[in-house]
């Protein structure tokens, strides 16, 4: 919830100071916050307004962030940001200089997050799935709860954490396993019980806290059976589970996710979810429904009451959840009476009296047939669909529908005590799905600014053609067609936050806008209070290019600067496992990035740089002539000639980095923008003797199973390999198949980028170094694409030390016996001699009976003396 505290400025004005401990703020789930002092909509633009400073995380941020003012941390009092990451990472952030005081993982030990893919069979949320949801803070105890996803030996467990504000350290004894059990005949019952599930339920609803208790929400991963609805309730002073509800105990589905929100709390404590698709009798099964819970009693929670819409059926056969909406409770009417809003993905707004919802009109007396006549009001057609929250202030209400603009409606004009039925302003931008969730900021009645997020996954929603459309927009509470700032309207990109993700919500605080990224955490501000950038690490040895191992030295110019690193193409992240301790060995060829981070300073602009390390055994092979495909394109350029996939899309030339090294070997790539790569065609290879043969490629359209490539030889002969291939959006860990690099993004036809991950993968094949290579004969599809080859020869073998001779050589009176030896372990000498009259003539070679190989340690063969023979 938003705390509220005074403060003396130095005026002798008494300003409020705020803490976001809440999804959307409070319980209410208004996402206003009435106490902004500092931001108003007449500094909120580009000249004065924007991008604080970005911090490196280490995953996506798909929950909200939270605000603690003046929490008691290192040492002092501190404006903290706390930020989880779908790496099961937990940060507590300086909010106003960006320090961090803590970060704990909350992997367990041999542990992992959870593949996307791999494990889940899901793309939703690429490449893993850690800490998804919002957490909540109790600020009376300084605890803040979390649930994290993780693996461990195998099996896909789930955990509630309560971690010390101050420290981030476990506490009240946890983490607790989260597990539960209900009577039901649901489709994965067994003997009358339905269990939950960890693998298959997706954590998706922010937490909330209500009264000592803490309230967990699930849904599904892809709609991908067997999942259920399940809500529990844990003691927030033990950790001890209270409750367990299960939305579809005889029947399947009915998730509570609503996009990321959290349930809405009432005064009383009882709390209200919205549902998805599934199955609907109204006893134990409330597919597409609003559910008014009791607070936790005797293990179970009593259901007070519920809302299905007449079209419940129509709605799951189309796959219109009723719970992709979030749900909002109304400031009180005159009367006492409560309302509660929510709109569907069917587009439809539904205003209940939160003392009796209504229940489901066709089953009343007198029937119903194509609309909802016993509640408040209902609003068909009011977006084309929703998959956020609304937010609401001084008797507005805001929402955005996908591919819609943001729109406002007024809520008890003239004490009506209804929504006006059509908008009373809207945006002039039109968003994509999923389209913002906005929040509201103000100084009671005034200076109301409504924020928006745009974190559309699959499409750009605003003008332009860079990724910098996918940001910040603020416009005028009072009237949405005033447009007051973007994150794209400074010049070169000044005040991009970074790619961003569906559902993920902003706060404001304190003269702050804090929001999360696909890989980073940003602040806006006043730009009086933006922070200097750290210098850029610096390099030692220079990049280049190298005969031999190279140690390269890191290091910073800013005062207390920490450094992180990585070398596999990835940004850095601030996280202990990059975190820069000492030189680098670089043994083969590496891109090392780095950035430097220091309090008080934004994080530095990423250094990257290359260190070639050529031993001679690795030949590129030229792709220009057999090129038949654009598979690279310059971001907000089109793409032509179809692209990668066919279909106008390619990777993108800023995201894929030049060069790129992998399995040891420096990869090269065609020019953007025209043909760049090979499909479906015979690639000729430079002749000589190899070892082996590394193509950089993906799949494409779909994944592409036993492929088949044929290296062809100069005596006739080929080899062929059979190799499974991922289609670079979903990846499979096939065998044989690495991913080499993922990607933030792809250029779509027209240049605009598509923000989710893709991939290049790496392939290798074993040759026979005996036979000379002509060509490469790549599968029959236009389906398999290949960026990049290399070809390995045998590595070049170190020479023997030679051989030591004792007595050393000389002119001597008498014979003697020569002694060979020689310091190369295992090492065989060979010889043959020579001798010499006294007028200088040789004898001829004498040979020993086995090959010139020495017969005894003393260098003897047949009785002669022996002179050494070079092979």
């Amino acid at each position: 919830m938003v705390l509220l505290l005074l403060a003396t400025a130095g005026t002798g004005t008494v300003r409020a100071q705020v803490s976001v401990t809440t999804f959307h703020n409070d319980l209410a789930r208004t996402g206003q916050n009435t106490q902004e002092t500092v931001l108003t909509p007449a500094n909120v633009n580009s000249a004065q307004f924007g991008r604080l400073f970005s911090l490196p995380v280490d995953g996506a941020v798909y929950a909200q962030p939270l605000y603690l003012w003046q929490a008691n941390i290192a040492g002092g009092k501190h404006n903290v940001l706390y930020v989880v990451t779908e790496h099961d990472s937990v940060y507590a952030i300086d909010a106003d200089n960006s320090a961090v005081y803590a970060q704990v993982s909350l992997i367990p030990a041999g542990g992992s997050t959870v593949s996307s893919l791999g494990d889940l069979n899901c793309g939703d949320l690429v490449p893993e799935v850690g800490i998804t949801s919002t957490p909540v803070i109790d600020p009376a105890s300084g605890t803040l709860y979390v649930v994290a996803k993780s693996k461990v030996n195998g099996a896909i467990v789930q955990y509630l954490h309560a971690l010390d504000v101050a420290t981030l350290a476990e506490k009240l004894g946890g983490p607790v396993r989260i597990q539960a059990s209900v009577p039901g005949t649901g489709n994965d019952s067994s003997g009358g019980v339905v269990s939950f599930n960890a693998k298959q339920e997706n954590q998706r609803a922010a937490l909330a806290l209500s009264n000592g208790h803490v309230l967990i929400s699930w849904a599904a991963h892809c709609d991908i059976a067997p999942w259920h609805g399940w809500v529990m309730s844990y003691n927030a002073s033990t950790l001890a589970q209270e409750a367990a509800f299960n939305a579809s105990a005889n029947g399947y589905g009915n998730g509570v996710w609503m996009s990321g929100a959290a349930p809405a709390v009432d005064a009383s404590g009882n709390f209200y979810v919205a549902t998805g698709n599934g199955t609907w009798n109204g006893t134990t099964d409330y597919g597409d429904s609003i559910v008014k819970l009791a607070p936790p009693a005797n293990g179970s929670f009593p259901v007070l009451d519920y809302f299905t819409p007449y079209d419940q059926g129509t709605l799951n056969a189309e796959d219109n959840d009723l719970g992709a909406g979030g749900l909002l409770l109304l400031p009180p009417l005159g009367s006492g009476r409560q309302l509660l809003a929510q709109q569907s993905k069917a587009g439809t707004i539904v205003l209940l009296d939160s003392a009796n919802l209504g229940k489901y009109c066709v089953n009343l007396t007198p029937p119903c047939s194509n609309t909802d006549p016993q509640i408040v009001q209902e609003l068909p057609g009011a977006s084309s669909g929703i998959w956020g929250s609304p937010a609401y202030w001084n008797g507005n209400l805001y929402w955005t529908g996908a591919n819609d603009h943001i729109k406002a409606y007024s809520f008890n004009a003239n004490n009506s005590g209804l929504i006006s039925s059509k908008p009373t302003s809207q945006s002039a931008q039109v968003f994509a799905f999923s389209a913002p969730s906005p929040i509201v900021s103000a100084n009671g009645t005034s200076s109301g600014i409504l924020w928006a997020l745009d974190g559309s996954a699959d499409d750009s929603t605003c003008a332009g053609s860079s990724s910098a459309c996918l940001g910040l927009f603020a416009y005028d509470a009072t009237n949405l067609a005033n447009l007051l700032y973007t994150s794209m309207q400074a010049p070169n990109s000044r005040d991009w936050p970074g790619v961003a993700v569906k559902f993920e919500k902003p706060i404001v605080a304190n003269g702050k806008v804090y929001l999360g990224t696909l890989g980073s955490v940003s602040a806006f501000g006043l730009l009086t209070q933006a922070l200097p950038a750290a210098a850029a690490p610096t390099f030692l040895p220079a990049p280049g290019t190298y005969g031999s191992t190279q140690s390269v030295t890191l290091a910073d110019t800013t005062p207390g600067a920490s450094i992180y690193y990585t070398t596999n193409g990835a940004p850095p992240a601030v996280t202990p496992g990059e975190l820069y301790s000492g030189p680098i060995t670089v043994s083969s060829s590496t891109t090392i990035t780095a950035i430097a981070v220091a309090s008080g300073h934004s994080a530095s602009a990423a250094a990257s740089n290359t260190y070639l390390i050529q031993t001679g055994n690795a030949t590129s092979v030229a792709l220009a002539g057999a090129a038949n495909v654009v598979g690279i394109a310059d971001n907000g350029a089109s793409v032509p000639g179809g692209g990668l996939d066919g279909r106008g899309d390619a990777y993108s030339s800023s995201a894929l980095g030049l060069p790129l090294t992998w399995n040891g070997n420096t990869y090269s790539f065609g020019a953007a923008g025209s043909a760049d790569a090979v499909s479906n065609t015979t690639v000729p290879l430079p002749a000589g003797n190899f070892t082996a043969i590394s193509l950089l490629g993906t799949a494409v359209g779909a994944n592409q199973p036993n492929q088949v490539f044929t290296v062809n030889y100069s005596d006739g002969t080929s080899v062929s390999f059979t190799q499974s291939m991922s289609d670079w959006y979903t990846p499979q860990s096939y065998s044989g198949e690495s991913r080499v690099l993922a990607l933030p993004y792809r250029v779509t036809a027209n240049g605009v980028l598509d923000t989710r991950t893709f991939y290049v993968y790496g392939y290798s094949f074993a040759l026979n170094p005996a036979k000379t290579v002509t060509s490469l004969t790549l599968p029959k599809t236009r389906n398999v694409i290949v960026l990049a080859i290399d070809l390995t020869a045998s590595a070049a073998l170190p020479p023997a030390a030679a051989p030591m001779f004792t007595p050393a050589p000389g002119n001597y009176n008498s014979p003697q016996s020569v002694t060979l030896a020689d310091t190369t372990p295992g090492a065989t000498m060979y010889l043959h001699h020579q001798r010499g009259d006294a007028h200088g003539e040789l004898d001829a070679l004498h040979r020993c009976h086995h090959g010139e190989l020495l017969d005894d340690a003393q260098g003897h063969c047949g009785g002669e003396r022996l002179l050494p023979r070079v092979p």
